[in-house]
């Protein structure tokens, strides 16, 4: 047992070890004798869904914690996102010229962990989704600079690995969407959306939603390249449709590059969480 648990009882990983050199018998090779918290076959029975679901939310909290990290700059983009040195790879021409956006969050991300480094890597430390495309060059920009920066990777049926920059203490798994979503905004003090697909899209409207309703404070939300955001989603139309109130379409600034970005997080005047929706 550890000098400094504070808990006068046994260890649990002293039981686990001391439980792997019992006698062999039929009743100790007993699925139903292991250990609870180290049988994964039961960890994964899908009775146990809620139990996952707290050990991932648990897991990265803590680590977090410990690393002494207190609140988040979240690049949202796209994974298929070359950077310029590989636009000869995109799939599309369109991919190709959006591959100026991969410099733009690199240089954004060394920006924000310059200033970040000064607090000793507590504020505003980069996050992103852990993959290629625009969340490597987040991670990229951070490693650049000498800080850190998180990643938060998600098991796909394709083989997916973190991006070489992430920081390795930091780099996080998930199983379930939902607690990897949360992990993007419990910390997060700005949130820059780079162009991107069906992910980005999921990651920009939910937290879009999550303020609209009140349920998340305002923080300065950042869509790079009003072209692009512009020829994808008709903002107005859902304004002149009353789908969304106008007021809506100020809950986010379009941002084109990395300096214009900083300048507009560091200038931000923090709004309490809405009290009530616009126009309902």
């Amino acid at each position: 047992m550890t000098e400094d648990r504070r808990s006068p009882f046994r260890d649990a990983q002293l039981d686990r070890e001391t439980a792997a050199h019992i006698p062999d018998t039929p009743q100790t090779r007993s699925p139903s004798y292991r250990l609870a918290f180290a049988d994964s076959d039961f960890l994964l029975r899908d009775e146990m869904r809620p139990v996952r679901l707290q050990l991932e939310l648990q897991k990265v909290e803590m680590l977090l914690d410990q690393y002494g990290i207190d609140s988040t700059v979240v690049l949202f983009g796209g994974a298929r996102i070359p950077a310029p040195s590989e636009r000869h790879t995109a799939r599309t021409e369109t991919l190709a010229e959006l591959s100026h956006f991969y410099d733009e969050a690199r240089d954004f991300a060394r920006l924000v962990t310059r200033k970040s480094k000064a607090t000793g890597n507590r504020e505003r430390v980069i996050v992103t989704g852990g993959g290629p495309g625009v969340m490597e060059a987040g991670n990229r920009g951070a490693a650049d600079e000498g800080g850190v920066s998180v990643g938060l990777n998600i098991v796909l049926p394709h083989e997916q690995a973190p991006n070489p920059y992430v920081t390795p203490d930091l780099a996080f798994n998930f199983h379930y969407f939902a607690i990897r979503k949360m992990h993007f905004l419990v910390r997060a003090c700005a949130i820059c959306v780079f162009p991107g697909g069906f992910g980005t899209l999921d990651e920009l409207f939910e937290t879009l939603t999550l303020i609209q309703t009140g349920r998340m404070r305002r923080v300065p939300f950042l869509l790079f390249g009003r072209a692009f955001w512009e020829r994808i989603i008709n903002w107005e139309a859902l304004s002149e449709a009353g789908t969304i109130s106008a007021d809506d379409l100020d809950l986010f600034r379009f941002v084109e590059t990395a300096e214009e970005a900083l300048e507009i997080i560091e200038t931000w005047d923090a709004a309490p969480p809405r009290a009530e929706i616009p126009d309902r």
